[in-house]
């Protein structure tokens, strides 16, 4: 099937299959600290998944994939949520910048994105030869599961 890209893939088995590339590969930077922060204010336990840099790290890469230029302030708003105040209404919060500024710039330290001369990052010429690849990959053993059945 020549031609797939990661629009062709489903988001979440796109993700899934990328973040478990991205382990594999064992290139990926991983701060120190990923296992006690939080990923916003809006929320009360820190992530429970041990690999939940990877599967952030693969999310990042495919919304710069489908964007032509994604700033931090973006990406903090993409993965913000509903903060409960307790009685009163609810807001949306913004997500924590830090997380994403480290997994942007442990996804740029490995080639996948590169910085925008007019600000942001940009998907990298390599990036998005290995986010095809994966596409590729990923369609293949969608249509061997569904031989199965």
């Amino acid at each position: 099937m020549p031609g797939v890209s990661v629009r062709d893939v489903d988001a979440q088995k796109f993700i899934e299959s990328y973040a478990a590339f991205l382990k594999r590969q064992g290139k990926l930077a991983i701060p120190g600290w990923v296992d006690t922060v939080k990923t916003g204010h809006f929320k009360e336990l820190p992530p429970q998944s041990p690999d939940w840099f990877y599967v952030r790290a693969a999310a990042v890469a495919r919304h710069v994939y489908l964007r032509k230029s994604v700033g931090v302030g973006r990406l903090r708003k993409v993965h913000g949520g509903q903060k409960n105040r307790g009685s009163r209404p609810s807001h949306h919060v913004d997500a924590s910048g830090s997380v994403d500024r480290k997994v942007l710039q442990a996804l740029e330290k490995i080639g996948v994105v590169e910085l925008n001369p007019k600000g942001g990052r940009r998907i990298s010429q390599t990036g998005q030869r290995d986010l095809d690849r994966i596409a590729q990959t990923t369609i293949e053993a969608e249509e061997e599961e569904e031989e199965e059945e």
